[in-house]
């Protein structure tokens, strides 16, 4: 990209919330499974799909990860390990404490996670614990190590992997989880109000036209931004605004003239990164960029925190990271 690159400082919190992107996203695998939803409520305006009752699991029953790798489930996994933040949310939140047997170095949510024993991340997973762990499925980010991945699975271990890129797949996943472990029933729960999260958005949007909406950038991590293909920039796109990291793909390093040629309307950033040395947070140091006084949002005080791990996981709290967002964008609408 042209332009200067921002001069990203190393911290240890740096480190982590890229370790924890990197674990809890994926690249660009795809679901298999049909998703069961039952009817939602109406809002003004929207077509309601009438969906399939959650039932009971019937096994042994057959289905595919993200690679497209195919496992044979005989019976509920009793025992269950996450190699990913956004998993062990996605898996506590649909009643599984009792099977979870293991989780991210980064699981800290719910509090429960945080009791659990630590397998180590995405990126350097802790093969020892997890074959201490036994478990009958290691549930993971498409982007587990592959050498970890292909030892553990010649060991008889299965290594579920997932790579959501929209809200969409996020609800798929969890539902799919919940066919995998029988908690069909509570999986539903879950998504059903992960989908009326997203309804509440759209209808507080739709009256935006195009030429009215507002251009966001999001910096999740000092000089960093996400573009197309990723569910951070579909967060911005349902919440009504649009994303001026889009010019690229995936997650990339910024320039600062690219920013302020942007001149977006509104700056999110993440609420926990600070500088370690002087205690300024993200949006401190954002205000503080040579010439980015020029740009919109920070002529009108736009630049609002909002809680990294909410649109960083895409797991079950991933809409009220949508809400968050659609908040700090349209904050006359979403009060």
């Amino acid at each position: 990209m042209a332009g200067k690159k921002i001069k990203v400082w190393t911290t240890g919190l740096l480190a982590l919330i890229l370790a924890v992107v990197l674990s809890a996203c994926g690249a660009n695998g795809k679901n298999v499974e049909n998703k069961e939803g039952q009817a939602s409520s109406q809002q003004p305006g929207q077509t309601v799909t009438v969906q399939e009752p959650p039932g009971k699991t019937v096994y042994p029953l057959t289905v595919k990860d993200a690679t497209g790798q195919e496992f044979t489930f005989k019976k509920a996994p009793d025992k269950i390990v996450s190699v990913s933040p956004a998993e062990t949310e996605a898996l506590f939140a649909i009643g599984l404490d009792k099977e979870i047997v293991g989780v991210s170095d980064y699981s800290d949510y719910p509090e429960a996670a945080t009791k659990k024993p630590k397998v180590g991340g995405i990126m350097k997973p802790n093969e020892e614990a997890i074959i201490a762990a036994n478990p009958d499925v290691v549930f993971a980010g498409i982007s587990l190590n592959e050498q970890a991945t292909t030892k553990l699975r010649d060991m008889g271990i299965m290594i579920f992997k997932t790579e959501p890129k929209t809200v969409e797949d996020v609800i798929a996943n969890i539902e799919l989880y919940g066919k995998i472990t029988d908690h069909q029933k509570e999986a539903r729960a879950v998504t059903d109000k992960m989908r009326a999260d997203v309804a509440e958005v759209k209808e507080g949007v739709k009256n935006i036209g195009k030429g009215q909406k507002l251009r966001v950038y999001v910096e999740f991590s000092p000089g960093w931004t996400v573009g197309k293909g990723e569910f951070m920039d579909e967060l911005i796109t349902l919440a009504g605004g649009e994303n001026v990291g889009a010019t690229q793909k995936g997650w990339y390093q910024i320039s600062e003239e690219s920013i302020i040629a942007a001149n977006p309307d509104v700056i999110l950033y993440s609420k926990s990164v600070k500088d370690d040395k002087t205690g300024q947070t993200l949006g401190d140091i954002i205000k503080a960029r040579s010439g980015w006084d020029q740009i919109s949002a920070v002529r009108n005080n736009r630049v609002f925190a909002v809680d990294d791990n909410l649109i960083s996981r895409p797991g079950p709290r991933v809409t009220e990271g949508l809400k968050e967002v659609a908040k700090g964008v349209y904050p006359e609408i979403f009060k």
